[in-house]
């Protein structure tokens, strides 16, 4: 690798070094920079010229970094983010007159339990922001942080890692969701009804509460005979309302669609460990004072909600 000078570097390049390294694709890369794919293949020649390396090869499947291209990876993806967080730490965030968009990660159910408050808040105090929901799968979570990709992540996760800050918000259990007019609404639910009832599965890679419920029936040794999977919790509880089906889900999520008391909720006879809902930023933003704005009037909407 040749000697290379500082003043020639365009930071654009860096981003662009890190989206290809990262999708392994020009055209991903270029659909998550906004940019055209012709202007994501001159930038890769000029950051071949400066680093004097071809750092990615085209093979059938991807394109794949060379080895000095993961060596570059992790200082330069660091270099960015101090960069991005240098110039946001001191920076002054005035709701009432900011205008800004904040990404934010979490489910569907996170969005019913959540969104109704932020906008409301919004409404009054912050009429100039915008929230974008998006959902990142579990396993992106981590890389979707520290890109910047996602300001927040409100939910139930994984720890994404060392690199970003989780702070709980509640503790919540799982429960088992039928009709209120449902032969078994009253009876308190066993094994035995378990393994006789047809669920509803959510499958959804946004949370963990499917691999955490499944794994805690698994070790009881029922068998949860599946009626229908659905991507998103959206239309499950209309479904649930017309049919014998069942859902497991969070007690905070089924007390919060229950309010005309149109379902039953049922204590579960399996050991399930506890719902951790907690909120995650990057450390790296720790100072970013739209962000830290944000955090607040998620926290206290749990806090007043608990």
């Amino acid at each position: 690798m040749k000697n290379i000078n500082i003043l020639n570097i365009d930071l654009n390049l860096m981003k662009t070094f890190l989206a290809i390294c990262e999708e392994r694709s020009l055209t991903a890369a270029a659909d998550r920079l906004h940019l055209s794919q012709p202007a994501v293949s001159h930038a890769l020649r000029r950051l071949r010229d400066i680093f004097g390396d071809p750092l990615f090869i085209r093979t059938a499947s991807a394109m794949e970094p060379t080895d000095a291209a993961l060596k570059l990876y992790p200082p330069i993806e660091n270099a960015l983010g101090l960069i991005h967080g240098a110039l946001t730490i001191h920076s002054k965030f005035d709701p009432q007159t900011a205008s800004r968009t904040f990404n934010i990660s979490m489910s569907d159910m996170s969005q019913m339990y959540i969104l109704p408050f932020i906008m409301d808040i919004m409404s009054s105090t912050a009429p100039g922001l915008c929230i974008n929901v998006v959902q990142v799968p579990n396993e992106s979570l981590d890389q979707a942080l520290r890109r910047g990709e996602v300001d927040i992540a409100v939910g139930y996760f994984n720890h994404p890692g060392e690199e970003c800050i989780f702070e709980e918000l509640l503790q919540d259990e799982f429960v088992c969701m039928v009709r209120a007019g449902h032969p078994i609404a009253q009876h308190q639910l066993t094994k035995e009804h378990l393994s006789e009832l047809r669920f509803i599965e959510i499958s959804s890679n946004i949370t963990i509460h499917n691999v955490i419920a499944d794994a805690a029936f698994a070790r009881a040794s029922i068998y949860r005979n599946i009626a229908l999977k659905m991507p998103n919790f959206t239309t499950a509880p209309k479904i649930i309302e017309k049919t014998d089906l069942a859902l497991i889900v969070s007690r905070k999520i089924a007390e919060t669609i229950n309010e005309n008391i149109r379902f039953k909720i049922l204590d579960l006879p399996v050991d399930i460990p506890a719902i951790r809902v907690g909120i995650y930023r990057d450390n790296r933003l720790v100072g970013d004072n739209g962000i830290v704005w944000l955090r607040d009037q998620i926290v206290s909407i749990f806090e007043k909600n608990k």
